[in-house]
């Protein structure tokens, strides 16, 4: 009896420190402005349950509605204790005729899959 609690345990641990246990970055809110002619500055919140250097958010995309990337912010370092995080990019030139981008984060394990959000430029 005491070997099988020790094992349950043993599992249980594992599962929780596993670096999967982070899920995956999602991108909760999303503030644009217009900075000049076609070029933008974009705020963006993600959340995730970074773990540390093992599992953290590491990034977000600006991506034009045929998927190519148009900006991306890349995150150095894990926000265990700062959940969720804003982080800013701007200067991002946005093609004549493209009106709606869509945001998407990335974790250093799943990659992109949590929630992304669409938005209109203003």
């Amino acid at each position: 009896m005491v070997r099988q609690l020790w094992m349950a345990a043993a599992i249980i641990s594992a599962l929780v420190c596993s670096p999967v246990f982070g899920g995956e970055a999602d991108v909760i809110e999303v503030e644009v402005t217009r900075e000049g002619p076609r070029v933008y500055r974009f705020d963006v919140t993600v959340t995730h349950g970074d773990t540390g250097w093992q599992h953290y958010a590491d990034g977000w995309e600006v991506l034009a509605p045929d998927g190519s990337v148009l900006g991306k912010r890349v995150l150095y370092h894990p926000h265990v204790n700062e959940q969720p995080f804003t982080r800013s990019l701007s200067g991002v030139d946005i093609p004549e005729g493209i009106t709606a981008v869509r945001i998407r984060a990335h974790d250093s394990v799943h990659g992109h899959g949590g929630t992304e959000k669409n938005l209109s430029l203003p």
